[in-house]
């Protein structure tokens, strides 16, 4: 689905990217982790253009990401951020649909879509036609959610969507969404900082530091075979978490 091909990202005082080669596999969820500042969310704004590489290459499905396409292969992709990056002052249908309108979908065709993804995100009905502020903060998450997905993107992209809600909606949302991505067996690229939760989602993890990918593979790979003495430092300071999702882990 992508391709880094080595990518820099500069800015005045620092690397944020530094010679990131890095495959992404269609039809699965690879998860970026790594400590506060180690690039991952850098690498996920390049993934949907809205930063340039300082140096290298961008691929999307063989198309290289540029300016001059940029509009019309972000409409491939849906784009999730932790906070829902909801407008205050539309509703919830007004969020989730606000696209499909902009393109000039048929009345018919955005209830119907719209009515599709409020089933598959469990959003009640009663609550689309609410405003941000009087939803709860899982039920913001289901309005990004639909808004993303309203498209029907190749490629889902999601930048720590879970990162901000109590650990009990978390831990609703988690299971919910991993009902969502085995349902449409979508491609999608999760930055989390949780290895449990990486765990959960993760068919790949993509370990970083410093502006770098220090190790890709599964957690397995990860615990018995790390590619540096950082990897088991990082998984030892999150153990006590792995351990608490270990018999929920696929």
């Amino acid at each position: 689905m992508f391709d880094l091909r080595h990518v820099w990202k500069r800015y005045e005082t620092a690397d944020a990217l530094r010679d990131v080669n890095l495959s992404i596999p269609e039809g699965e969820t690879t998860i970026l982790i790594g400590p506060s500042g180690c690039g991952k969310s850098t690498l996920l704004r390049l993934l949907i253009g809205l930063i340039e590489p300082s140096e290298g290459e961008v691929i999307f499905e063989g198309e290289r990401l540029q300016p001059g396409a940029l509009i019309e292969m972000r409409r491939r992709m849906g784009y999730v951020i932790q906070d829902g990056g909801l407008f205050p002052h539309l509703t919830a249908r007004e969020n989730a649909t606000l696209m499909a309108h902009y393109l000039g979908w048929s009345g018919d065709r955005v209830n119907d879509r719209l009515h599709e993804l409020a089933e598959l995100t469990h959003f009640p009905a009663s609550g689309l036609d609410r405003h941000p502020a009087h939803l709860s903060g899982g039920q913001q998450q289901r309005v990004s959610l639909m808004r993303a997905l309203m498209l029907d993107p190749r490629v889902l992209l999601m930048d720590e969507p879970l990162g901000a809600l109590d650990p009990m909606i978390r831990a609703e949302l988690q299971e919910e969404l991993r009902d969502i991505f085995r349902t449409l067996k979508k491609t999608v690229v999760m930055v989390t900082h949780d290895l449990a939760e990486a765990a959960f989602f993760g068919h790949s993890i993509v370990l970083m530091r410093q502006g770098g990918v220090l190790q890709q593979g599964s957690l397995h790979e990860l615990f018995h075979n790390p590619a540096d003495e950082f990897v088991n430092r990082f998984i030892k300071a999150q153990r006590s978490h792995l351990d608490a999702l270990k018999e929920d882990s696929p």
